[in-house]
């Protein structure tokens, strides 16, 4: 049986908030973003893309701005929050779509989140996979992180300087997409490089443990795809992300506090170390997100929620799309 041509993944190019964006798209129905975290592209939703189609809704995945076929602005000060939001408003906008359910993985999270909070008439649904809703806080972000790592090394901060970690990262780019893909993954165990305080002047890579052999949930292709993307483009514009923490921070001053009203669905893996050092974040997030629909964790499943659990995270997105308004198919 041949596949509707609306069921087939196709990609273009489409302009937004002043760039231009690389999507990937399948299938037809109301429209479900997916935004990708760092070191990812739109490729980190394959899984997602068709089960989404075939259950009748349009999937769209973006190389979000600063990664893959996407424009990466030089300036460090064009990747704030306020940047991102605006990326994905101008995405509706070019796709024809007064309203989508969005959906966010890693930094994609606190995309999906910021929607849901600025644009709920935009995005009246956010599913955040990785990295739970946490209000703004009276703490500027690079001291918090400082105080908490009490003189460890902590990546975030190791990620400030420009050029530092472009230089270590970019060295051996099929490597460095090896470790990490690996390192924070569940099948990591023991050796996940997060498990133990790192001395100060570490490197990022520095314990990230080499894969003996890849999981079974990552192929070599995989790896092929990440790596020409990043020995292309380089990190910069996804590491410009994690240098706006302050920048954004300043300008979210108005909404100190504010909780995410739209409905909303969570999931993590147990062993991914964001849950690791946010842990006491979850029983406090449906005070944040009082229309919290679920709140699931994978056993087993690290950093890596979509790519490592496809079949669990795509049963848990459709059950929570299907009991939306405007989204039952």
């Amino acid at each position: 049986m041949s596949t509707p041509s609306h069921h087939l993944l196709s990609h273009r190019l489409v302009e937004t908030n002043g760039i231009r964006m690389r999507i990937a798209e399948q299938g037809s129905g109301p429209t479900v973003v997916l935004c990708h975290g760092f070191p990812e592209s739109w490729y980190s939703w394959r899984h997602q893309l068709p089960a989404l189609a075939a259950a009748g809704y349009r999937a769209v995945a973006p190389d979000m701005r600063g990664f893959g076929g996407t424009d990466r602005p030089d300036a460090v000060e064009q990747y704030t929050q306020l940047h991102h939001v605006g990326d994905m408003v101008g995405l509706l906008d070019a796709l024809g779509v007064e309203r989508a359910a969005i959906v966010g993985h890693d930094w994609g999270a606190p995309v999906a989140w910021h929607a849901g909070l600025l644009r709920p008439d935009r995005f009246p649904a956010v599913a955040a996979l990785s990295v739970p809703y946490s209000p703004r806080g009276s703490t500027r972000p690079t001291e918090g992180l400082a105080r908490a790592a009490g003189g460890h090394f902590m990546y975030m901060l190791y990620f400030q300087a420009p050029g530092v970690a472009e230089a270590e990262l970019e060295r051996d780019v099929r490597d460095t997409i090896r470790r990490v893909l690996y390192g924070i993954s569940g099948d990591a165990g023991d050796a996940a490089a997060w498990r133990v305080p790192r001395p100060p002047g570490s490197t990022f890579l520095g314990d990230m443990p080499a894969p003996p052999r890849l999981p079974p949930w990552l192929r070599e292709e995989d790896v092929d795809f990440y790596t020409a993307e990043f020995t292309r483009t380089g990190f910069r514009g996804g590491l410009n992300w994690y240098r706006n923490l302050d920048r954004t921070w300043e300008l979210m001053a108005a909404w100190q506090g504010a909780p995410v009203t739209v409905p909303a669905l969570f999931v993590a893996g147990e062993r991914d170390p964001v849950i690791a050092r946010r842990r006491s974040d979850l029983p406090r997030l449906r005070e944040a997100v009082p229309a919290l629909r679920q709140s699931l964790i994978l056993p087993g499943c690290g950093h890596w929620t979509q790519q490592e659990r496809p079949v669990e995270v795509n049963a848990a997105l459709l059950d929570f799309l299907r009991g939306l308004d405007g989204f039952a198919i």
